[in-house]
């Protein structure tokens, strides 16, 4: 056997052992999905019916998932802070007050920074929660409520790494954290609030009429122009599209990029031809009032993406485009 065909076989090895990585760590989730059961309603109920917030604890890697399912809860509505154990027991315990939660994530349910910390929390009073890795384990003889976060084993192959462990921790976090922003009747005008810097937010908070192209921006062109006509409006207005409208300014249809390559690829002769030969006549749409959360599921979730779209009023009268770029990065 040459080199390189054990380089060949050293790869497969590499590309079956991800996916089973994959394979390993989805199950594990699905498998803890199904435990998922009343302690997950209890957990919800404690944690509304404290006034104050939920404090994440974890040292390791829990406490890595821990940061990260603390910034998911707050993203959510519901206000959580991480504390790192070893912190807590030199001054960072000032953070808890009297009315918080506690959530501590453990694997083994026996970290000893996290059950050391216990008697110093329990001054607050809080309600103690915990996503453990075994739910027989010392730290949950603490707990008021356990969600079960154990795993057959981990993903890797010699089963040591915590691969499936953080993953299934990580996920019944989310599970948690989803169920509460149920629970608070959290919307998606909420979520826009607390991300009014990020991609999210502006998608959440933005409506296509804010985002589109309209006026001599848009490249607009009547039914009986040439081809040529409409090709220098689109070289012009470069935004992929041209409007085809009525005198009214009804959409009559759209002619895209794509639509004018293929004309000239069916065409040997596209003098005689007019922009009613080359129209896709009644295009998918858009609302101006729509989210551009809304316009982006609309462009992207379909067998085939659109990367730009009419924007009509009610009564059918075109106002623009937007494109799917104009989603992502506003207007430029």
């Amino acid at each position: 056997m040459d080199a390189s065909t054990t380089k060949v076989d050293q790869r497969a090895e590499w590309l079956a052992a991800a996916r089973k990585v994959m394979e390993t760590e989805a199950q594990s989730i699905l498998s803890a999905s199904l435990r998922l059961d009343k302690n997950l309603i209890a957990a919800v109920e404690l944690i509304l019916g404290h006034s104050g917030k939920l404090i994440v604890i974890g040292i390791g890697k829990s406490g890595h998932v821990a940061r990260s399912i603390a910034a998911t809860l707050q993203s959510t509505g519901t206000p959580a802070v991480f504390l790192h154990p070893t912190e807590a027991a030199h001054g960072d315990l000032g953070v808890c007050q009297p009315g918080d939660s506690i959530l501590m994530i453990s694997k083994s349910g026996a970290t000893a920074e996290l059950l050391d910390l216990v008697p110093a929390l329990r001054q607050f009073h809080p309600a103690f929660l915990g996503i453990l890795g075994n739910p027989s384990s010392p730290m949950a003889r603490e707990m008021d409520v356990v969600l079960d976060a154990s795993v057959q084993r981990e993903a890797d192959p010699e089963g040591f790494t915590p691969t499936a462990s953080s993953a299934v921790a990580m996920a019944v976090g989310h599970a948690l954290a989803i169920a509460l922003m149920q629970a608070r009747g959290f919307t998606a005008e909420h979520f826009s609030r607390l991300h009014a810097g990020g991609q999210l937010g502006r998608n959440l908070r933005l409506r296509v009429g804010d985002a589109m192209h309209r006026g001599d921006e848009v490249a607009w062109v009547a039914p009986e122009d040439s081809l040529k006509h409409v090709v220098i409006a689109m070289s012009q207005r470069p935004l992929g599209a041209a409007c085809v409208v009525s005198p009214a300014g009804t959409l009559i249809g759209l002619i895209t990029d794509g639509d004018v390559r293929r004309a000239l690829q069916a065409h040997d002769d596209i003098r005689t031809l007019r922009a009613a030969d080359v129209i896709t006549a009644r295009p998918s749409t858009l609302s101006p009032e729509a989210l551009l959360h809304e316009a982006l599921a609309f462009m992207e979730d379909r067998p085939s993406q659109i990367s730009v779209v009419p924007v009509v009023d009610a009564e059918h009268r075109c106002l623009g485009l937007l494109r799917l770029h104009d989603v992502y990065q506003g207007r430029e």
